[in-house]
């Protein structure tokens, strides 16, 4: 199995690893959120380049996937520091081998540390397409933050400083339809602006907790774990596609109705009927108008009931009760989508972000509570062959 309780830990890391951490800043800028912001790019950007190129999804989750491991391997290294090592093949060989080892007893499946490996050590030629989307969404996500970060510093020749090494790399990918948009304040800059607005929602707002979790950063790490357990699963390539944006996107009504906490949603079905229809009506008015006509489906299909298994046939959408029965329908043509693992790993994130917390000291009834409940309810579940048991083990 990929996923195992150390591989989780490992990417939990990323909610602690500050950005921006040597600017002045009114809130801290993670990496979980920087690495969601830019998944949410990939997929807009990806999907412009799809009218004109066949795009090869698998490679650009992997490639984000892996890049997230290294990067949380390297945290303390600041980025234009990153890139002199990387202009160097030896120092930056030394490094990735340095990297390697660090994940070497925490990867246990062979063949997906074999792909981490040939990730690391290959010279991928980063012309390729699908590297392009990941590059620049990587660069404008970056240049989001600090659009927001230059507000709360008052050094303009610092700022320009910046502004001008990222405009500058940013004009490397005015080819993509996507970026040109972007940089010309298109439509589809809201609804990033919309997305990234997630990371200013605190999970568990009502709660003290470390480290504080936002519902972007939150919405990555369950597209993480839905990506790791699909693999197991050996899912076609469509229903990968939609297992990792559906959970990218699960919780993107929130941008607008805010983070209802799940004890008032499960106060009566009547209240959680209610809510899912005014997420519904919101969404329409506030989240749709701003991309593109030919994504709202698509973006529906993973943010309405993202939480049932489901396929379509003949243009409707059709329920499918179990994963075990999943496996019948496991071809790109029934654009299948797994939301009971999405449900699982929303979940799962829940039980870590409690977990962590008390594990560093911050704890309070609802934090013992939520991890109490959550482990009692998901860790006997099993998906096909894959017992999700281990991931609860201390």
């Amino acid at each position: 199995m990929t996923l195992n309780i150390k591989l989780a830990n490992e990417l939990f890391r990323a909610f602690y690893i500050e950005r921006w951490n040597e600017k002045v800043r009114n809130m801290p800028f993670t990496e979980m959120d920087k690495h969601s912001h830019k998944l949410v790019l990939v997929y807009c950007i990806g999907k412009y380049e799809e009218k004109n190129n066949k795009i090869d999804w698998n490679c650009i989750l992997k490639d984000a996937i892996f890049e997230l491991l290294r990067r949380i391997a390297t945290s303390d290294i600041k980025s234009p520091i990153f890139q002199k090592i990387k202009s160097n093949k030896d120092v930056f060989k030394k490094l990735n081998e340095y990297i390697f080892n660090k994940y070497d007893k925490i990867i246990s499946n062979l063949d997906f540390k074999n792909e981490f490996s040939n990730f690391l050590f290959s010279e991928n030629n980063r012309e390729k397409i699908e590297y392009k989307i990941v590059d620049a969404a990587h660069i404008y996500a970056s240049f989001w933050e600090f659009n927001v970060v230059k507000q709360f510093n008052p050094f303009p020749y610092q700022n320009e400083k910046v502004d001008h090494e990222i405009r500058n790399k940013l004009d490397r990918y005015t080819d993509l339809t996507g970026i040109n948009n972007l940089l010309n304040n298109h439509s589809i800059t809201n609804f990033i602006d919309l997305c990234g607005q997630l990371r200013f929602q605190t999970r568990w707002a009502q709660t003290p907790r470390l480290p504080k979790t936002s519902v972007l950063g939150h919405s990555i790490f369950v597209a993480t774990i839905t990506y790791l357990i699909s693999c197991d699963l050996n899912v076609c390539d469509k229903r990968l596609f939609n297992n990792f944006f559906g959970g990218l996107f699960h919780d993107l009504p929130e941008a607008v109705t805010r983070d209802i906490i799940s004890p008032i949603k499960r106060s009566s079905e009547i209240l959680d009927k209610l809510i899912s229809d005014i997420e519904i009506e919101l969404a329409e008015k506030e989240i749709f108008p701003y991309i593109e006509k030919e994504w709202i489906e698509e973006i529906k299909y993973f943010s309405q009931n993202e939480f049932s298994n489901k396929i379509i046939v003949d243009n409707k959408i059709k329920k499918i009760d179990s994963t075990e029965k999943m496996k019948e329908y496991n071809v790109d043509n029934f654009n299948p989508f797994d939301g009971k693992i999405i449900e699982f790993a929303d979940k799962y994130s829940a039980y870590m972000e409690a977990k962590k917390s008390i594990e560093v000291g911050i704890t309070s009834p609802d934090l013992v509570e939520a991890v109490q409940h959550i482990k009692a309810n998901y860790s006997n579940i099993v998906f096909n062959h894959l017992d999700m048991k281990p991931l609860f083990e201390e």
